[in-house]
């Protein structure tokens, strides 16, 4: 059966060695009038001023971890705003994100393309098939299969495929692969397989 294409960026799902995800994020900054929405499920990486950014896609920047929502002052009506994305340009002093930082997290994503099992372990880029959603927050990123490599500055490695029955068949296009952050600040996991 042909897998569902529904980008969703990076979504925690347990803890390496198998323990659950319990739910744990980190405060960082996010710099007032930063012109780039974040979406839940995107990675974030740092910038020099003491800030996080979204990834670029081919960007070599370590990661920081996965964004997960955010908290500012609206500098409109001045009220406190939670949401799950940082909209672009926000002009505000105050702005912090909420970061999935553990490097043992376990996250799922879709693939871009059909993801054969022979791919597992090799390190992979990102890729934004869709902007995020205003109305969700929701990412619109999926693992580019086309970046396989064993360069250990890629940001994410694959480990395993998916159980999700709507979105582990690996003969089709956009699988559902389980990865780890490879190239975080807290260190870099190794390189992948050829």
């Amino acid at each position: 059966m042909a897998n569902q294409d529904a980008a969703f960026g990076m979504r925690p799902v347990r803890m390496i060695g198998g323990a659950p995800y319990t739910g744990g994020q980190s405060r960082y900054r996010i710099a007032a009038n930063y012109g780039t929405a974040i979406f839940q499920g995107d990675m974030v990486a740092q910038v020099t001023g003491g800030t996080v950014e979204v990834h670029a896609d081919g960007g070599t920047v370590p990661i920081v971890g996965v964004f997960n929502g955010c908290q500012y002052t609206d500098p409109t009506t001045k009220e406190q705003v939670f949401s799950n994305f940082y909209p672009a340009s926000t002009n505000a002093s105050d702005i912090i994100a909420f970061i999935i930082d553990d490097p043992n997290v376990v996250y799922e994503i879709q693939a871009d393309d059909t993801f054969p099992v022979a791919d597992l372990f090799g390190n992979f880029d990102i890729v934004y098939t869709s902007s995020g959603s205003t109305v969700t927050g929701i990412s619109g990123a999926e693992l580019d299969v086309t970046t396989g490599a064993t360069t250990a500055g890629l940001p994410i490695k694959a480990i395993d495929i998916s159980a999700d029955p709507e979105n582990s068949d690996v003969a089709t296009a956009n699988t559902n692969v389980l990865v780890v952050i490879q190239n975080s600040i807290f260190g870099q996991k190794g390189a992948g397989l050829a």
